[in-house]
């Protein structure tokens, strides 16, 4: 446990976030390499914890690193948008995601996240059948665009689809360093950021349903607030790039819209009492220069904080 493999960005503010909790449960939906976790335990000694994650590595690595809070944690395989509603410990008092991939992920060679792999993978759970192996190889033009475009937010997408078509034609494109050098020839190099960022983003977000699965997390928490499971409840998630943080920020907005009248009525006649709860701040948190100079990986994380109301009937 000496040689920890994952920085917890934001770490500070996050445990900030969760200060109010005096009792039940928290929740780390992606519990990685238990950066947050162990933290949270260690300074909220009154509280639980349930740890999801659905790659078999963090979780035999974090249950080793827990092992000392093995009477307060519990530790389940999955997504957290399938596995949150299967939960029958209660009451749920806080409830953390960090949708970054994890510096394991990306730096392990044969996990094939990275652009020197040597094998073309990305799934965060190995028993996946959806590989970026299938992705780059099967994968229509329009498709490989659409992914490009939508969630890589590639400019050249077009030519980048273009060339990855091109090139399995010849043979099957069989790594991280092939894909990698075939986006080079249309993205020239320049600048601190690696021409093929954005394209392996947006197959990573593909093989993964990354933001299929942040939609489903948010579905889950509304369904759960409105069943009268979260009363009070504190849920920050953290995100990566714009297309993460736009989902759970529009989503916060509506669950803090207090009057859902037609905007051209004369009046309000809802009552103003159809918010969830509130924003703890209306822009996210982002990292300090401090936490900047310690780990650059944290430069684009952004956490935002939303607070469940407690129900009139529980005041």
């Amino acid at each position: 446990m000496n040689n920890i493999p994952h920085i917890p960005v934001l770490l500070d503010e996050v445990l900030d976030g969760f200060s109010t909790i005096k009792e039940g449960y928290f929740v780390d939906c992606t519990l990685g390499y238990a950066g947050h976790s162990e933290a949270m335990l260690q300074t909220y000694e009154q509280i639980k914890h349930i740890g999801i994650d659905r790659d078999d590595e963090a979780l035999a690595f974090s249950k080793k690193r827990l092992e000392a809070f093995k009477e307060r944690s519990k530790l389940y395989k999955g997504t957290f948008a399938n596995t949150l509603p299967t939960l029958k410990e209660t009451p749920l008092r806080g409830l953390l995601a960090d949708f970054g991939v994890s510096s394991l992920q990306l730096d392990k060679m044969d996990r094939g996240f990275s652009f020197e792999s040597e094998t073309l993978d990305m799934r965060m759970d190995t028993g996946a059948t959806l590989s970026a192996y299938e992705v780059v190889n099967e994968y229509p033009q329009d498709k490989l665009e659409y992914i490009l475009n939508h969630y890589g937010e590639v400019r050249s997408y077009r030519k980048v689809a273009a060339a990855i078509v091109q090139a399995r034609s010849d043979k099957p494109i069989e790594s991280g360093k092939e894909l990698s050098d075939i986006i080079c020839t249309v993205i020239p190099r320049g600048g601190k950021i690696h021409p093929a960022t954005l394209s392996f983003q947006g197959i990573r977000i593909e093989v993964n349903n990354e933001l299929g699965e942040i939609e489903g997390l948010l579905d889950v928490l509304e369904e759960k607030y409105k069943a009268g499971e979260l009363d009070g409840t504190i849920v920050s998630l953290i995100t990566f790039h714009s297309l993460e943080d736009r989902l759970v920020k529009n989503r916060y907005k509506v669950w803090a819209t207090k009057c859902i009248c037609d905007p051209q009525a004369m009046r309000c006649t809802c009552g103003k009492d159809n918010d969830l709860g509130k924003m703890l701040v209306r822009k996210p948190i982002v990292a300090t220069k401090k936490e900047l100079k310690i780990n650059a990986r944290s430069r684009s994380a952004k956490l935002r904080t939303f607070i469940f109301k407690r129900r009139k009937e529980d005041v």
